[in-house]
């Protein structure tokens, strides 16, 4: 476990840190393979390269239908290379969660799918699949007056979807769950509320929040999360609703027993969520329950997911105990 020195105070009076721009949607990074495989990503998604499709995996973009959420959920799944090359073979399943302001595309958009493509072709990565739900700015949870029922969708009707449409192993040892941002919250909340459904978890920059903000409408309206926030949790924000969800308090009494747990954050986080990923931290450390934990320069942006997503898919391809030298 790596720690540096923990991050400032996540409140500064009544709300959090603010954010002048929206850095949670992902953006085209510049520069390496993703500048060089640019054309090669249109051409995949538009169907025009099905020997480099074939050669590389591919991504599905589609929706699944909801009757708990009324209306269907678009989402991507990465297909590793030999999904197509090996009929009869079955895979692990990783799902990646976005953050506030992303969607089911985070993956394909940013470009960070070629740097998997590649990743799979060199064998550095082990061959699971990865899907990516749109989620809105629902944090992946039931909300506090029942309008919004997104945890009951994913548990009860979109891991089933994918589960059945897509040649997926079976068991909690082949099933990972990870994210970031919103996406991070969303990743601990599912591992730690439903440990014997996950075998792994990962999460970067999760909105760990140490401390109940005040949740008022004029306070909301400032900053986009605490919008979403009060819209989810109560205005004010309901406490008891609030530690049923939070991955904080699930932490403390939840049965982790052989979850493999890996999280990490910025020193320089917008949102201060260093001071929360610092406290769960100390939260498994005095549980005895293993984890690795990392602070990194960084703030939270896109440039710092970016840099981490390696790692985290490394760790998952472990979790998995798929072997990294395959083809």
């Amino acid at each position: 476990m790596s720690r540096s020195r923990p991050g400032t105070s996540l409140f500064r009076g009544s709300g959090l840190r603010p954010l002048k721009t929206a850095l949670l949607r992902p953006a085209i990074v510049p520069g390496g393979r993703r500048a060089a495989l640019g054309l090669a990503l249109a051409l995949l998604c538009l169907g025009l390269a099905p020997a480099l499709r074939a050669a590389s995996g591919r991504a599905e973009c589609r929706a699944a239908p909801s009757r708990i959420l009324g209306h269907p959920v678009p989402y991507c799944i990465l297909l590793p290379p030999a999904y197509d090359s090996q009929k009869s073979r079955r895979f692990p399943v990783l799902y990646f969660l976005h953050g506030l302001g992303g969607n089911a595309q985070m993956l394909v958009e940013s470009g960070a799918m070629l740097d998997i493509e590649a990743d799979w072709e060199n064998g550095s990565l082990g061959q699971f699949l990865i899907v990516t739900p749109s989620a809105d700015t629902s944090f992946y949870i039931n909300s506090l007056n029942g309008r919004v029922r997104y945890e009951d969708f994913f548990l009860r009707e979109f891991m089933p979807f994918i589960e059945s449409h897509y040649r997926t192993l079976p068991g909690r040892r082949n099933r990972g769950i990870g994210g970031i941002s919103m996406g991070g919250y969303g990743a601990l909340h599912f591992a730690f509320s439903h440990p014997q459904l996950f075998g792994s978890v990962t999460a970067s920059s999760a909105a760990l929040i140490s401390h109940l903000p005040r949740v008022t409408g004029a306070a909301a309206q400032a900053l986009p999360m605490l919008e979403a926030m009060g819209r989810l949790f109560g205005a004010p924000l309901d406490r008891a609703f609030w530690n049923r969800n939070d991955p904080l308090h699930l932490a403390r009494t939840a049965n982790l027993s052989g979850l493999k747990i890996e999280f990490d954050c910025g020193e320089q986080d917008d949102y201060g969520f260093e001071t929360g990923a610092v406290e769960l931290d100390k939260i498994l450390t005095a549980r005895h329950i293993p984890h690795i934990f990392h602070l990194y320069p960084g703030r939270h942006d896109w440039e710092y997911f970016a840099q981490r997503l390696p790692a985290a898919l490394a760790f998952q391809s472990r979790a998995f105990g798929l072997k990294t030298s395959e083809k």
